[in-house]
């Protein structure tokens, strides 16, 4: 099957599908933090351990379903992952103490992997040509932030006539229902010559080999971070740190009465703002040396969560920031898969790929534990905040020395 000369294509549509319902569950968790606390009377690093081995075993996850999907295929390698998740959400409404929920959490994080970037990345960039990769890498990773736009206020809506476990087997019946797309999703093996006689473990010994892969996986490990301790704990932290929301003014009048209201709301406002940032990053990197605009994106992250903390946190202050941070949210996804493609070809791009958000998921694990457990030590998040903004500078300056134009043996 040859690529797709069309940016919009029956793969590219697929894709979007499974990346929204997924992202659309995984960005929801953050609002099950004060429910399920209060129900059970736990500290708030029980659930949030729960989450960040989410986080984990996504990252551990990504690369092995990235390299089962390039040994039996990409439907067969979604449809294991889409059960693995299902039947960790289902499990998890049942349980009814920290060690269940964070044991369930190991299959719902293998079950994002099955079903979010690293697979469905890959399928269409196979399935795109060079001149379309970039925008489409985009389009699937702002799918991801229109699951983000969806996934907390519903869960926010439905908490508020069914118990949240509900909540998980109606997610549970979603994610199930993306295996009925598959049909639609069939790949190209987008490869050169060179591609197809390179082994998986010659591909992986180069990129082990060379100081440009260990620099992206470096510095992939902030974003991890960032996105998740804000996906997992802005919601909590906008609702009882934030001012209150003044009567009868703008908030109010469109039914945002509470900080708790507020907290969800801020986490579609990252997803919205993430869909043009998302979109811009796909065209800028068509256009500019990719590790320019990553390094750009983690200084301005760095920026903008330092002003934040800095300043009082009033309703309009967490606006301006869900905006801000929402722009520059998932922005390094196709810049960096982008980069990957481009560096070591697409044969085995999931593999390759998966292995870069790894580092991400570590990230993301120490973001949301270290958040609970901080705010258990301290009160609240402070110290949390700051390790955040250092990281993200250590970010920022990894990718200038990335050799992004050196020659390769493979062409993608």
């Amino acid at each position: 099957m040859p690529q797709h000369t069309r940016l919009l294509n029956p793969i590219l549509i697929v894709g979007c599908i499974i990346i929204t319902v997924s992202f659309a569950v995984r960005a929801s968790f953050g609002v099950f933090q004060i429910p399920i606390e209060d129900e059970f009377g736990w500290l708030r690093s029980d659930f949030s351990m729960a989450i960040a081995i989410q986080n984990l075993a996504w990252g551990i996850g990504q690369p092995i379903f990235g390299a089962i999907a390039e040994k039996v295929g990409d439907r067969r390698a979604i449809i294991l992952g889409a059960l693995t998740y299902a039947a960790g959400m289902v499990l998890s409404a049942w349980s009814v103490t920290p060690f269940e929920h964070q044991m369930y959490a190991w299959l719902v994080g293998f079950g994002i992997a099955g079903t979010g970037f690293g697979v469905v990345l890959a399928v269409v960039a196979r399935a795109s040509s060079d001149e379309n990769r970039s925008m489409s890498l985009a389009i699937i990773t702002a799918a991801g932030s229109f699951g983000q736009v969806l996934g907390a206020p519903t869960a926010e809506w439905m908490l508020s006539f069914m118990p949240w476990q509900q909540v998980f087997i109606v997610f549970a019946a979603a994610i199930l229902a993306l295996v009925l797309t598959l049909p639609f999703m069939r790949a190209p093996q987008a490869a050169s010559k060179a591609e197809i006689e390179e082994s998986m473990s010659q591909i992986l010994t180069r990129a082990f080999r060379d100081p440009s892969y260990t620099l992206i996986f470096l510095g992939f490990f902030s974003c991890g971070y960032q996105l998740g301790f804000i996906t997992a704990h802005f919601p909590a932290f906008v609702t009882e740190m934030c001012g209150p929301i003044q009567p009868g003014g703008v908030l109010h009048s469109i039914g945002i009465t509470t900080t708790s209201a507020l907290g969800a709301v801020s986490i579609s406002l990252i997803g919205l703002a993430n869909i043009a940032g998302t979109l811009m990053a796909g065209w800028a990197g068509n256009h500019f040396p990719k590790k320019y605009l990553l390094a750009g994106v983690y200084t301005a992250r760095t920026l903008a969560a330092a002003a934040f903390i800095v300043f009082p946190i009033t309703p309009l202050s967490v606006i301006v920031f869900s905006l801000v941070m929402g722009s520059l949210w998932l922005a390094t996804v196709p810049l960096t898969s982008g980069l990957v493609a481009h560096l070591y070809g697409l044969r085995y791009m999931g593999t390759l790929y998966g292995i870069i958000f790894f580092s991400h998921q570590v990230g993301s694990f120490l973001g949301v534990w270290l958040g609970g457990r901080m705010y258990d030590q301290y009160g609240d998040y402070t110290m949390v905040w700051w390790i955040g903004v250092a990281i993200g500078a250590f970010s920022a300056i990894v990718h200038l020395p990335i050799r992004e134009n050196r020659p390769t043996p493979v062409t993608a």
